[in-house]
């Protein structure tokens, strides 16, 4: 995360990962609720966005991944009094979206982390899950 005089700015790499009718979510557990998102997070200083999203999809899901192309990215401000860290500082979020694809390891949820759990979840019944916006925007990505 960096700071501007006026607002915190995050790039965040989050990946896609399709199989025929399912898509593979992680279980927020930092919001209000718990939510189903995107597997991915935060860009640390010494790393590339796909670089992150690969770490992320490890951390969270277990699973070994190369990143294909950028399918989107998703910007939107967070005003101060609404930042879960308290901090009282508008925040610019960047959320950057791979296509990625598994190449080892096994679904396992991540523990002491930002996600619960990580489940294959059909893409018929996403419309009724408890979910961040970040899943919708990555399923429109997918479908360019």
């Amino acid at each position: 995360m960096t700071r501007d005089d006026d607002h915190d700015t995050r790039v965040g790499a989050y990946a896609i990962l399709v199989d025929d009718d399912r898509i593979l979510l992680a279980l927020w557990n930092e919001g209000a609720t718990p939510a189903w998102t995107l597997p991915g997070g935060g860009v640390e200083p010494d790393e590339t966005p796909e670089e992150a999203a690969v770490r992320e999809v490890r951390e969270e899901t277990g699973y070994d991944v190369t990143i294909g192309r950028l399918l989107g990215e998703d910007v939107f401000l967070v005003p101060g009094h609404e930042r879960i860290d308290g901090s009282g500082r508008p925040l610019r979020s960047c959320r950057l979206v791979f296509e990625a694809h598994i190449v080892g390891g096994e679904l396992t949820d991540e523990v002491d982390g930002t996600t619960d759990r990580a489940a294959w979840i059909s893409i018929a019944d996403v419309s009724g899950l408890e979910r961040v916006d970040l899943v919708d925007a990555g399923l429109r990505f997918a479908q360019r």
